[in-house]
């Protein structure tokens, strides 16, 4: 029962001593909402079961400002393992949503998203490119400010183990 204690008592530490970070936490937990919501909608759809990503790369791949050795990665590589790409996408964003919201481990799952969200960018129709690129920048300044130690329980760890992950 000690520890549940010591987490509150560092949840509520941390607005104190890191309450300028309150806007930046409610802009990580908006977006954990939303890829949450992202997450439950591709896994509800059929995301899953049809080509649908291999259907979109192969349109948007001729179009796209990727390198030409990214570009052969992506038509060896993704588009014949269909699947396994569109449960990775939506597995990280459902773990990538937990994150945000919890605030736990935000720094590397930041990181994580800034190379998500990149190969999204290659990978994507022009229609997603400027959400995709305000998404790069919002998880980079995430990663950057380490967003899970206010109001999330980055905080705690933060405190007691002091490191780049925190």
């Amino acid at each position: 029962m000690g520890f549940n204690r010591y987490m509150l008592v560092a949840f509520l530490e941390s607005v104190k001593y890191t309450g300028h970070l309150v806007p930046i936490s409610f802009l990580r937990i908006f977006l954990g909402y939303y890829y949450f919501q992202q997450a439950f909608a591709h896994f509800k759809s059929d995301f899953l079961v049809r080509p649908q990503i291999a259907e979109q790369i192969s349109e948007f791949l001729p179009l796209s400002h990727a390198p030409e050795w990214y570009r052969f990665f992506i038509t060896s590589q993704f588009i014949p393992h269909w699947q396994g790409l569109a449960f990775l996408i939506t597995g990280f964003e459902f773990a990538l949503a937990l994150s945000y919201i919890f605030g736990y481990v935000v720094r590397p799952m930041a990181l994580l998203a800034v190379f998500f969200c990149a190969n999204m960018l290659f990978i994507s129709g022009s229609a997603q490119e400027d959400l995709f690129k305000t998404f790069l920048a919002i998880h980079f300044v995430l990663a950057w400010v380490g967003a899970g130690r206010c109001l999330g329980m980055d905080y705690y760890f933060f405190k007691r183990r002091r490191g780049i992950w925190w």
